[in-house]
């Protein structure tokens, strides 16, 4: 009942504000920054009327002003949430192309994300070439590169794939690790299985990190992000 009554809240916040971005879609290049907002307020509200709160904590204070790569890893659809609210700052996700036949998702993934099929060689160039050139005009990235919500319960890590990791090596883009601690403890996705509840979400956000100052390569880079979220979450 508590995660249909939640997604039940996601649309009815989505509907009243869909006119409005049905405006500012029609002029997207101008409206970025406007459409992200209208987004984290869905977010922001849907969440409370569910009783779903989310405490966040940084190993140092960062600097939104600066564009990143945001990595987290991914048990739970209130990820999206999670990431939104730990970091204030415009960002375009990139995600399954599965989300395009979403009636909320569906319109950012149109507008400001990039959807990809990973299946699909051709879809993975061109969802690489965007948020190449998303991050040469300053907007910052969030992925998880584990590449979908694992089956194991509880879940656990799954390897990292490289694109992301690629694109900071390539570009000079910091990671910022985000890893959530316990989403799929209030909505895991499977409802017939363990289905949602209240709670409080966790969240901790690491140091950022820069592939030119450690010297890494992307492979390298890759491996010493997916051994601090392995450390982190072994520790809770």
């Amino acid at each position: 009942m508590h995660r249909r009554f939640y997604l039940a809240s996601v649309l009815l916040t989505y509907l009243p504000l869909s006119p409005v971005l049905f405006y500012l879609g029609r002029r997207k290049s101008k409206s970025y920054s406007r459409i992200i907002g209208v987004r984290r307020r869905i977010a922001s509200i849907s969440s409370s009327l569910a009783g779903i709160s989310y405490r966040i904590r940084y190993d140092e204070e960062i600097d939104w002003s600066k564009t990143f790569i945001i990595v987290a890893n991914h048990t739970s659809n209130l990820d999206i949430v999670a990431i939104m609210k730990a970091c204030p700052t415009d960002f375009s996700f990139i995600g399954k192309d599965d989300l395009l036949k979403n009636p909320v998702t569906g319109f950012f993934f149109r507008t400001v994300d990039i959807p990809v099929n990973r299946a699909s060689k051709m879809s993975s160039f061109r969802a690489f070439n965007r948020a190449k050139e998303y991050l040469l005009e300053g907007k910052s990235i969030a992925m998880f590169p584990e590449g979908g919500i694992n089956d194991t319960f509880p879940p656990e890590l799954q390897e990292f794939k490289n694109g992301g990791f690629k694109l900071a090596s390539d570009l000079n883009i910091p990671i910022l690790p985000v890893i959530i601690e316990d989403a799929w403890k209030i909505h895991w996705d499977d409802a017939k299985a363990f289905g949602s509840k209240p709670g409080t979400i966790h969240v901790h956000v690491l140091k950022p990190i820069e592939a030119s100052a450690l010297k890494l390569n992307s492979d390298e880079l890759r491996l010493r992000v997916q051994d601090l979220f392995k450390q982190n979450l072994e520790s809770q």
